[in-house]
């Protein structure tokens, strides 16, 4: 587990914990090769893509949001499964939402979706530009006015030119909104032009502490990000041990000032002493 080293903390703030995680519809890949050995398997349900999502509900008891990216919508390599949904029930997560998107003839469906125990004010999904359709952003408000807190759940393409329409779509998206937090996987590293674009156009901030992701079993890049607003301080983060997919889970620790946290309805998580 890594982590990058915390601030002091200030009394008149709140503490939330955050992870996102790319879950690959439940299938386990543990090196290169299992991409190819595994292609009949990734198609298919099964009772190892079932306990996946049980070990990862299990270590979710530590944390309020969690942004969920590959998970299946319910076809066929999931028994027809809602993964988002049975993730948040198995891990007593009351509210959840999700945005299908990439149908694949009832085979494979992928979704973003998002888990929480502070209940949302406002549920959206955008979906984002690109040459191939089928990426999307879920737009999720904690809050009414000024002091809302905004939480963006994304799964970015693989290809730079139609990452950088995405992040000039998200950058538009947030604009108006002060307190952001963007969660996913962006395909792409904080160094990237595209990413430059989105720190430039936003109140995000560059992190200081990239924490490498991806691929699971050996991390050596950045690709799973969450990035928050200046006003929000971002404590600390690390990634899970536990692989769940070809992504690590990313987590992180974030202090919200004390207005925020009562307009997002969020006063009952932990204050820092």
């Amino acid at each position: 587990m890594t982590r990058s080293t915390p601030s002091s903390p200030n009394a008149s703030e709140r503490t939330l914990r955050l992870l996102s995680c790319n879950i690959l519809a439940g299938a386990s890949v543990q090196r290169y090769s299992d991409y190819f050995t595994r292609s009949v398997n990734a198609v298919l349900p099964g009772p190892s893509k079932l306990a996946n999502l049980d070990s990862l509900a299990a270590l979710l008891h530590e944390f309020d949001v969690v942004g969920l990216q590959e998970a299946d919508a319910g076809s066929l390599r999931s028994g027809f499964l809602n993964q988002t949904r049975y993730i948040a029930e198995a891990a007593g997560m009351p509210f959840w939402s999700h945005q299908p998107n990439r149908p694949m003839a009832r085979v494979a469906h992928s979704a973003n979706g998002l888990l929480s125990r502070i209940e949302p004010t406002e549920v959206i999904d955008y979906p984002l530009p690109g040459r191939i359709k089928g990426r999307g952003a879920l737009f999720v408000r904690f809050g009414e006015g000024t002091d809302a807190l905004v939480v963006v759940v994304a799964h970015l393409s693989l290809g730079a030119a139609a990452r950088m329409g995405q992040l000039a779509f998200i950058a538009e998206l947030l604009a108006p909104y002060p307190h952001a937090v963007l969660m996913g996987d962006l395909n792409t590293e904080p160094s990237s032009p595209e990413m430059r674009l989105l720190f430039d156009k936003t109140a995000l901030q560059v992190p200081t502490n990239a924490m490498p992701t991806f691929p699971s079993w050996k991390p050596r890049r950045a690709l799973d990000h969450i990035l928050t607003s200046a006003d929000i301080t971002l404590e600390r983060t690390w990634t899970l041990p536990r692989a769940f997919s070809d992504h690590l889970p990313l987590a992180a620790e974030i202090r919200l000032p004390l207005a925020i946290a009562q307009a997002a309805g969020a006063t009952h998580m932990s204050s820092t002493p």
